[in-house]
């Protein structure tokens, strides 16, 4: 076939329209006679590759995984189904323009010719007895929702409720580490002018749960209208969030904006006894939508789930329902569980930018990119972009609520009409100087956010980039690797100051002030720093002043991850150890026993990748899998988070790694945590994991000559 020109083909593409190639690695590049051929291409040859991955996502977004995954799923299925995730995306889905639903349904229509033959690869559908069915056309969006429903963080407001009825209003953001300790990305562009070629390179890294198979997928897009290169979302057409066109590439980092609310309901039954109401922002009692779903458990009875919708969005926990004498503006009662309710954009605006998608694979210049993302919506990033012209872009995209301050910081009530939205926010932009870094700090998206991540990656970034004017795409993977722990610098600090140390504490003090802080792989003494931290937060957590809150979590199980005391104090504790607002925590005698208790156990001599190890989440769990030890740390560049106080096992970390070269997109690298193969046990299910494990980037290879045809 001919791809230099556009044919024209029946509207029922199919597996003989299209061609696969492979590199080395197993990563796929597509070609096909034009746009919509080449969605088909994509869906089709991700069906292949990740058949498994695809159904798992497709019913987590539907709320009906554990019909096939067990009991252990439910808590989500109960979740999407009350939050009305599917809902929302076929809502957004009818609202597409009929280009971007086309090329929509091209994608989806290649996953279900695909889906048969990937699923005939994967012994996982046998041993849980699941049948691929066809997708609908929406199906992508909903994956969408569901991969980003929980990234703003809305479910950081239960905790923030908890402490303030523990501790008082004015300690809602004692935990905050200047961010949830769980969030992170890294991105940086270099300008260039500090680059051996004179073009700008765009580096960085997604932190996110790391899943089996991967959260990204690598892969290329070519035909007659644009030849584009990135990380895509298994379910998703297009890439979103990290491409090269090769004259222009983009990248992303969470902006850590706030644009979800949660709001406090009063429910009561109809007076006509015929449904439920809810009191409005007019003092009004409005109709709440009800209906009753039916979840299907493994192995086990199914479930049935009350949804509710208030005119807010769909109720998420429902507490009592108000009795009806009760004077309307006099507040619940602050030890009953609250009745609340989601509002979040795409359910209220019934778009999801899908149309950006298509935009973004067709740009050019940094203008085309900057263009396009004025349409994203969900979720709410800060972007860096180039081109071959010099162009640079440094934004905020995304749908951001104007509103009272009160909302983001905790639920508000429903029924006071101070609370209710007033428009969108303006996303804003900067020049690039020098060079521009995004890691979650504070910076250009400040304006629309609560609480970001410390500033240490982002300084640490700039500090490396600082060292040279002649960057290259192979050096930028020592600014991946770095390990250095600004964070420790407060825990550390208090050290000298402590006195009556037994002398196995007074050698682990000066064996951990000697320390170049630095988490690296083979260091024990990060080991040891780790052992001190444990023992800190756990002896800072049992203290009486935060003994309101080391209940544990109650309402819906989705949520209790943010809701435990110990990992709360973990990533907020270079915050605690200076605070005012606890002025009976003795951080001095905390940090005293911790020393002597990790003194007492006997310093590890143990490299810090023998119990920092890699601990990913997958649908049906390996229990023989062997995973590698890591250096890095929740605040190093090098992000993979432990849980401090809990475990030192890493769960979150980089979920893919790239170097995007405006000069030569062939020499552009990148790496994933494991293959461009989602298949348990086939080459190139865990070929990149050695790499990856080391911060090590693999090639782009873009010369077709190189890669080997695949008969489909």
């Amino acid at each position: 076939m001919n791809w230099g020109k556009s044919v024209s083909l029946p509207n029922n593409a199919g597996a003989d329209e299209f061609e696969l190639y492979r590199d080395e690695w197993g990563i796929p590049h597509l070609r096909a006679p034009d746009a919509d051929r080449l969605a088909y291409a994509q869906g089709y040859a991700t069906a292949l590759d990740r058949a498994w991955q695809l159904e798992v996502e497709r019913h987590r977004a539907q709320g009906s995984s554990a019909a096939f995954l067990g009991a252990d799923s439910v808590a989500w299925d109960l979740f999407a189904r009350r939050s009305r995730l599917a809902d929302t995306a076929r809502r957004c889905h009818e609202a597409l323009d009929p280009d971007t639903a086309a090329w929509v349904g091209s994608y989806v229509d290649g996953v279900n010719d695909g889906l048969a033959r990937g699923a005939a690869r994967d012994e996982r559908f046998a041993r849980t007895g699941h049948t691929p069915t066809p997708w609908e056309p929406w199906v992508p969006l909903g994956i969408w929702i569901a991969t980003h429903i929980l990234f703003a963080g809305f479910a950081t407001k239960l905790w923030r409720e908890r402490v303030a009825r523990a501790l008082g209003d004015g300690a809602v953001t004692l935990f905050a580490t200047d961010g949830p300790g769980t969030a992170g990305s890294n991105g940086w562009l270099v300008p260039g002018e500090r680059t051996g070629t004179g073009s700008a390179l765009i580096a960085g890294d997604p932190h996110r749960f790391i899943e089996d198979p991967g959260v990204y997928q690598q892969i290329r897009l070519c035909c007659p209208e644009y030849d584009v290169l990135g990380l895509a979302v298994p379910g998703v057409p297009g890439l979103g969030h990290f491409g090269h066109t090769g004259s222009a590439a983009w990248a992303i980092t969470n902006a850590m904006a706030d644009y979800q609310d949660l709001y406090v309901e009063k429910l009561r039954p109809a007076p006509d006894g015929d449904g439920i109401e809810a009191l409005g922002p007019d003092g009004s009692w409005e109709p709440v939508h009800q209906h009753t779903e039916t979840i299907a458990v493994a192995g086990a009875e199914p479930i049935e789930v009350e949804v509710l919708e208030t005119a807010r969005g769909p109720v998420i926990t429902r507490g009592e329902t108000a009795n009806p004498d009760q004077d309307p503006g006099r507040d619940q009662d602050p030890g009953r569980e609250q009745t609340l309710s989601l509002r979040y954009p795409p359910r209220v605006r019934r778009d999801l930018g899908f149309a950006v998608l298509p935009a973004l694979l067709r740009a050019r210049t940094v203008a085309d990119i900057d263009r396009a993302l004025d349409g994203w919506a969900e979720p709410v990033n800060v972007v860096h972009a180039a081109d071959t012209g010099g162009g640079l872009l440094h934004r905020v995209a995304g749908a951001v609520p104007l509103r009272d301050p009160a909302n983001r910081l905790r639920p508000v009530p429903a029924w006071d009409p101070r609370y209710a939205w007033q428009g969108w926010a303006e996303t804003p932009a900067e020049p690039v100087q020098g060079f521009a870094v995004m890691a979650n700090a504070r910076g250009i998206a400040s304006p629309l956010g609560v609480e970001f991540a410390p500033p240490h990656r982002a300084n640490r970034i700039r500090e490396l980039l600082s060292g040279s004017a002649d960057w290259s795409p192979k050096a930028m993977a020592d600014v991946h690797r770095d390990t250095y722990l600004a964070s420790a610098a407060p825990l550390l600090a208090l050290l000298p100051g402590l006195d009556g140390l037994s002398p196995a504490a007074q050698a682990l003090r000066a064996r951990l002030l000697a320390w170049d802080r630095h988490m690296a792989a083979e260091s024990t003494d990060a080991t040891v720093f780790s052992a001190l931290r444990t023992a800190t937060v756990r002896r800072f957590a049992a203290d009486p002043a935060l003994a309101g809150l080391a209940g544990a979590p109650t309402g819906p199980e989705v949520f209790h991850p943010w809701l435990y005391l110990v990992p709360r104090v973990g990533y907020a504790l270079e915050g605690l150890l200076a605070t005012a607002l606890l002025p009976a925590l003795d951080r001095a005698a905390h940090v005293r026993a911790a020393l002597e208790e990790t003194a007492a156990a006997g310093a590890p001599e143990t490299a810090w990748s023998q119990v920092h190890r890699l601990a990913p989440w997958s649908a049906l769990p390996d229990p023989d899998a062997q995973w590698p030890g890591l250096g890095g740390d929740h605040d190093c560049v090098n992000a993979t988070s432990t849980v401090p106080g809990f475990t030192d096992l890493t769960a979150r970390a980089s979920a893919a790694r790239y170097v995007w070269d405006l000069a030569r997109r062939e020499d552009s690298l990148w790496a994933v945590p494991l293959g461009a193969d989602g298949v348990t046990g086939s080459p190139h299910h865990r070929d990149q994991l050695p790499y990856w494990a080391r911060c090590e980037l693999v090639p782009v290879v873009t010369d077709w000559t190189r890669l080997t045809k695949e008969p489909v």
